[in-house]
């Protein structure tokens, strides 16, 4: 990693956490290193970032660096060769209504209610459940880089929000909270695919989707986006629903 718009990646520092309960993987510790200073972290430096494994989650730009696991894979979905599979075509048909529109990182009252119902119903175990207002606006509306808020509705009411990072060579999909009382309905596939329609009509050749993990069922889905491409051993390779990895 070199320069990029005048600032080395060299004086982007790096450390590791101490262990930590695996969110993903019941009975594993995690480790993520950490990339600072945050306000040193730009788009142009981020998308080098996101080109090595990281991610961000708020203002904190880290990536997977676990003492003995290497399951969770960066992952990212190549545009121009993607095509949708039946039940993806279905999912695009079942929502293509609904009325989409783009902001800047914005707060309203409606995004946490929903935010706070698909928690606790779709994650009710995990540690974000509970997260209060100040939580949920620092997890996903605090951010150095070029972001999006994606408004979808149907018939004028709030059914799903996500929010995107716009990168040098792609998007990467932050975070996609929706309805989680309407059971039939598929959201988060329709929302994916959205997200790469959005990537062709900016000519941008990625969407990247955060890590993919073969033995959590809440993130082996991104395997279903064909051609998808791992980081593996450092270099981008295709990845799919059968290429496992190690541990």
């Amino acid at each position: 990693m070199s320069l990029i718009n005048d600032i080395p990646l060299s004086t982007i520092q790096l450390y590791l956490t101490a262990p930590y309960p695996c969110s993903y993987l019941p009975g594993l510790e995690a480790r993520s290193q950490v990339a600072t200073p945050s306000f040193l972290i730009t788009t142009a430096v981020y998308s080098e970032l996101v080109r090595h494994g990281f991610r961000r989650s708020g203002t904190f730009t880290y990536r997977p660096r676990c003492d003995a696991c290497r399951r969770c894979v960066p992952a990212r979905v190549v545009v121009a060769d993607f095509q949708p599979s039946r039940s993806q075509r279905r999912s695009r048909k079942q929502h293509h209504d609904l009325q989409v529109s783009l902001h800047p990182l914005q707060d309203k009252a409606e995004y946490f209610e929903l935010y706070r119902r698909y928690q606790q119903t779709r994650h009710a175990e995990g540690s974000m459940a509970d997260d209060d207002p100040e939580q949920y606006r620092n997890f996903l509306l605090q951010s150095h880089v070029d972001s999006l808020l994606v408004e979808f509705r149907e018939n004028g009411v709030l059914r799903m929000v996500s929010v995107v990072d716009v990168l040098n060579d792609g998007l990467s999909a932050v975070y996609t909270f929706y309805d989680p009382d309407l059971t039939r309905a598929s959201f988060g596939t329709f929302n994916v695919l959205w997200q790469i329609e959005l990537c062709r009509k900016l000519e941008l050749p990625y969407l990247y989707l955060g890590y993919w993990i073969d033995a959590s069922q809440k993130m082996a889905y991104k395997a279903n986006f064909q051609p998808l491409q791992g980081l593996l051993n450092d270099t981008w390779q295709p990845i799919t629903p059968q290429t496992g990895n190690a541990p």
